[in-house]
């Protein structure tokens, strides 16, 4: 997204779209297709304000088995690692975390991933200042950001060099990490 979609708030597709339509006239049955196209992209691609697709922060591990889209990759005593089937994690790494409390406690996101506010990976502190205003550090010093929509939920982001490398979505109570 550029920051003109960031700041707007809507997809670059919808834009493109909504573009083409008025300059190639095409026919409502096909724009109709390609917003669908476009929305079902979009949400492929977004990381809250619940979870990821299929996977919600709360469900059990049994639950989020049921849904077939992720694998579990580590064992634990109060909390085990898993990865999404489609976004495998490298070695040593995990794509979520399920506590056999809380269930799924985090979400950690991939390369094309953004938040419903457009932000991801490569996003610039300054940009994340702008959409999560009340922004702040936490004891980790990583800075987090309340979830606009669910209120038991916070976006955690790890910068260098002034731009997002890392983020997930987390239960503000998780007992995971940190």
């Amino acid at each position: 997204m550029t920051n003109t979609a960031v700041r707007l708030g809507r997809p670059v597709a919808v834009t493109a779209l909504a573009v083409g339509v008025a300059l190639g006239g095409a026919t409502s049955a096909s724009a109709a297709e390609s917003t669908s196209a476009s929305a079902a992209a979009s949400a492929a691609t977004r990381l809250g304000p619940y979870g990821y697709g299929a996977v919600k922060l709360g469900m059990s591990a049994k639950q989020a088995q049921k849904t077939g889209k992720i694998v579990k990759k580590l064992a634990g005593e109060g909390c085990s690692g898993w990865d999404l089937k489609a976004h495998p994690t490298g070695k040593d790494r995990v794509g979520l975390f399920i506590s056999k409390k809380l269930g799924v406690a985090a979400i950690f996101g991939f390369k094309g991933v953004r938040t419903p506010e457009g932000v991801g990976i490569g996003s610039t502190l300054k940009q994340l200042k702008k959409v999560y205003p009340r922004l702040r550090t936490a004891a980790s010093g990583f800075p987090v950001a309340a979830v606009p929509g669910n209120s038991k939920a916070s976006y955690y982001f790890l910068l260098r060099h002034g731009k997002v490398y890392e983020l997930a979505l987390t239960l503000n109570n998780q007992d995971c990490f940190n």
